[in-house]
C-alpha cells in the first residue's frame, strides 16, 4: 500500500477532531441541532487552520442520516461517500484554476438539479478570492436567490479581495492560527500512534516554524521522520532539516551588534551562508529575536507572552541588560526594511553584510531613530562605568591671525524641511531599483530655489536624473507645490560645501548638530 502523508492521514473527519477552532465548531453544531442552516458560508483564515476540513465535515453532517449531537455518524452512505471523495453531492472547486465566468455559469446550471442522495448539494469553492470580477458577478445572482437544496461554502486566505456584495450574503467564520500548545499536544499524540519519540523543544520549534498552521507542522514532522527514520526527533535535527539557524546564533549576533563587533558579524554571516542556511529566514528570525528582547525589557512577566523555555527567557533577560527599548525598536525597523529589500535582490549576503557594517559604524547612520539608538548606547556605557571627562584643560593662548569669517549656511526653508520629513514615505511611490536608490539618497539645498537629490555613486545619480521628470511630477502632485529638482553626488556636494563655507568634512554642520545634541544629554562632558 502506498504511503499516506501525515497531514492527509490525520485529517479530522468529525468536528471534535478540528484543532483550535472551538468557536466555529460550536456554532456549526448548534446550527445543525436547531436546523438554522444558512445557504452560504465564508471560511477565512491562514493556510492549514482547517477551513477545507471543516467544510467537508459540515457537508457530511448536514447530509448524515443519523447525526449525533451535530456530529456526522461516519457510517451511513452519504458519510462514507463524502469521506471517500466519491459523492456527487459535494463538489470541490479550486477557484485558482477555475476562475472564469464560464466556470461559474456551469455551476448556475447545475444547482437547478436536486441532490441524488442526502438533503443538500454542497459546493466548496477554495481560494474564492482568485475568481475574476465577472465570475463574482455571475456567482452573486446564485447567492441572491439560491435553491433550497444548495449550500455554498467559500474558503479564502485573503477575504479583503472578496467583493462586499458577496461578503454580505455569507455567514463569515474567521479561523484562528492554532496555538503552539495545541500543535505540540496534537503532534505528541500523533507520534505515539507512529511509535516515534520526540523532544518537546523540537516539537515547539516545529510549531514556531509552522506559524499557526497544523498542516505545515505535520509536513515538517513528516520530513523529519523520513530523514531521521527510527531516531528520536531532537531540536538540532529539526533545525538541520528545516534549513533554519540555531537559536544561539541569534544571541551571538545580537551581542556583536550591541558591541559594534563587525568582524564577529562577518564571521556569523559566513557561517550562515556556508552551512546553506536561508539568509531571508535568518533575517526574519533575527527580527523575532529582537522582538523577544523588547518583550523581555517591557513586560514584567514575559513567560506569559514568549513561547520559549525558562532557560531561554532567562538568557533573554540577561542580554536585555545590554540594550534599550529605543535601540531594539530601531533594529526591528531596520531589519524589517532589509527583509523587504532581500526579496528583490540576488545579493542577499552583500545586503546583510552592508547592514551589519552600517550598524557597527555610527557615523554611517544619521536618521532620527539611529541617533536615538546611539544616544541609548552612550547612556548605557556611562551607566556601566565608562567615565566621560568633565574637565577641560586651559589651552595656552597663541596669537591668532584674523581672517574673514566664513558665511554661515542658509537656514532650511519650511517647504524643504517638510519634504525631508516625508521623503521616506514618498519613495514608496516608485519600484525597485529606483526606490532603493532614492531611499539611500540625501536631500540637499544649495540655495532656496533648488532641491538636490544627492546620491552616493555617479551611476545612481544618472539613474535618478533619467527619471527626474517623473519624480518631479509625482512630488508636485503629492505636495501641492512646485519644486525645482536636480541631481548631484555626495562628494560633489561636500566639495561645494567646503569651498562655500570653509568647513572641513569633520566640522560639518551635521557633526556640529550631533555635538550639540550630545551636549544636551551630557552637559558636563568634554567632547574631543
Amino acid at each position: 500500500m502506498s504511503y499516506t502523508a501525515l497531514y492527509r492521514k490525520y485529517r479530522p473527519d468529525t468536528f471534535n477532531g478540528v484543532i483550535g477552532q472551538d468557536h466555529i465548531v460550536k456554532t456549526l453544531k448548534n446550527e445543525m441541532n436547531t436546523g438554522r442552516i444558512s445557504h452560504a458560508y465564508l471560511f477565512c483564515g491562514t493556510r492549514g487552520t482547517g477551513k477545507t476540513s471543516t467544510a467537508k465535515i459540515f457537508a457530511k453532517a448536514i447530509n448524515c442520516e443519523n447525526p449525533i449531537d451535530g456530529e456526522p455518524c461516519g457510517k451511513c452512505n452519504p458519510c462514507t461517500a463524502i469521506a471517500q471523495g466519491r459523492s456527487v453531492n459535494v463538489i470541490e472547486i479550486d477557484a485558482a484554476s477555475n476562475n472564469s465566468v464560464d466556470n461559474i455559469r456551469e455551476i448556475r446550471e447545475e444547482v437547478k438539479y436536486p441532490p441524488t442522495e442526502g438533503k443538500y448539494k454542497v459546493y466548496i469553492i477554495d481560494e474564492v478570492h482568485m475568481l475574476s470580477q465577472g465570475a463574482f458577478n455571475a456567482l452573486l445572482k446564485t447567492l441572491e436567490e439560491p435553491p433550497a437544496h444548495v449550500i455554498f461554502i467559500l474558503a479564502t486566505t485573503d477575504p479583503q479581495k472578496v467583493p462586499v456584495t458577496i461578503l454580505s450574503r455569507c455567514q463569515r467564520f474567521d479561523f484562528r492560527r492554532i496555538t503552539s500548545d495545541d500543535i505540540v499536544s496534537t503532534l505528541s499524540k500523533y507520534l505515539e500512534n507512529e511509535n516515534v519519540q520526540a523532544d518537546e523543544d523540537a516539537l515547539r520549534y516545529i510549531s514556531h516554524l509552522a506559524d499557526g498552521s497544523m498542516r505545515d507542522s505535520l509536513s515538517i514532522l513528516d520530513q523529519c521522520l523520513s530523514f531521521f527514520y527510527g531516531e528520536t526527533i531532537t531540536l538540532e535535527k529539526v533545525i538541520d532539516i528545516s534549513g533554519a539557524v540555531d537559536t544561539t546564533v541569534f544571541f551571538k549576533t545580537a551581542d556583536a551588534i550591541f558591541n559594534k563587533d563587525a568582524k564577529k558579524l562577518m564571521d556569523i554571516v559566513d557561517e550562515v551562508v556556508m552551512e546553506g542556511r536561508d539568509v531571508k529566514q535568518f533575517v526574519s528570525e533575527l527580527i523575532n529575536h529582537f522582538r523577544n528582547l523588547l518583550v523581555a525589557i517591557s513586560v514584567d512577566n514575559p513567560s506569559n507572552i514568549l513561547d520559549m523555555s525558562t532557560e531561554n527567557i532567562k538568557e533573554l533577560k540577561n542580554q536585555s541588560n545590554n540594550t534599550s527599548a529605543d535601540e531594539l525598536i530601531y533594529l526591528i525597523k531596520t531589519f524589517s526594511t532589509l527583509s523587504n529589500e532581500i526579496k528583490y535582490s540576488d545579493n542577499e549576503r552583500v545586503l546583510l553584510e552592508v547592514m551589519f557594517i552600517k550598524l557597527c559604524t555610527p557615523s554611517a547612520e544619521k536618521s532620527y531613530d539611529g541617533l536615538l539608538a546611539r544616544i541609548s548606547a552612550i547612556e548605557r556605557a556611562v551607566k556601566d562605568g565608562i567615565k566621560v571627562s568633565a574637565t577641560i584643560e586651559t589651552p595656552v593662548s597663541k596669537p591668532v591671525k584674523k581672517t574673514k569669517a566664513a558665511p554661515k549656511p542658509k537656514a532650511e526653508s519650511e517647504d524643504f524641511k517638510r519634504l525631508r520629513n516625508m521623503w521616506l514615505d514618498f519613495c514608496e511611490n516608485f519600484k525597485m531599483p529606483l526606490r532603493g536608490i532614492l531611499l539611500k539618497s540625501e536631500l540637499r539645498q544649495k540655495d532656496s530655489d533648488t532641491v538636490y537629490i544627492s546620491c552616493e555613486k555617479p551611476f545612481e545619480r544618472d539613474m535618478v536624473k533619467n527619471s527626474l521628470n517623473i519624480i518631479k511630477d509625482i512630488l508636485d502632485e503629492k505636495t501641492g507645490k512646485e519644486f525645482e529638482l536636480a541631481t548631484i553626488t555626495e562628494s560633489e556636494y561636500k566639495r561645494w560645501h567646503d569651498i562655500t563655507y570653509g568647513v572641513e568634512e569633520s566640522q560639518s554642520p551635521e557633526d556640529e548638530d550631533w555635538e550639540s545634541l550630545m551636549s544636551n544629554v551630557f552637559p558636563d562632558a568634554d567632547f574631543l
